[in-house]
């Protein structure tokens, strides 16, 4: 049995099998393939992939470490992101107001990083806050 996707005249496309290759060509001919939405007997193959399985006792190729950095830019921004997350405290959600409260003298002084909206980000720097946008998200968002 073979699996064709096939595409009429109208634009309508559907998979029908076929007994052998052989066949869809002689069925064609005789117009006895159609659409199944307008009924249109002008139908043609689609490109598509062939559906190739791998042999029972052929190994499974490597699998990719995905978590492992892929090239030397991601090395380095996983270097960064350790030296940040072992050198500050994560503040999440509240590193606005923590920001705020620090530079205002209400908190201890030291190294925070966290989260914040768009709005809240462009006031801090606004207001003259030492704060940068860092180049990953945080641990938590991280598939």
């Amino acid at each position: 049995m073979i699996r064709y996707s096939l595409k009429c005249e109208a634009g309508h496309g559907f998979e029908s099998w076929f007994k052998e290759a052989g066949a869809f060509s002689a069925l064609q001919t005789a117009g006895q393939v159609q659409c199944p939405v307008c009924g249109s007997s002008r139908v043609e193959k689609e490109l598509m992939a062939p559906a190739v399985r791998p042999a029972r006792k052929a190994e499974a190729a490597p699998r990719p470490d995905l978590s492992a950095p892929a090239s030397e830019l991601e090395e380095k921004l996983a270097a960064l992101r350790r030296q940040i997350e072992e050198n500050s405290e994560y503040v999440g959600m509240n590193f606005a107001a923590e920001a705020r409260r620090i530079h205002a003298g209400e908190a201890p002084e030291r190294a925070i990083h966290g989260e914040a909206k768009p709005d809240e980000a462009r006031a801090m720097i606004e207001e003259g806050l030492p704060v940068a946008p860092l180049p990953f998200l945080p641990a938590r968002k991280v598939n």
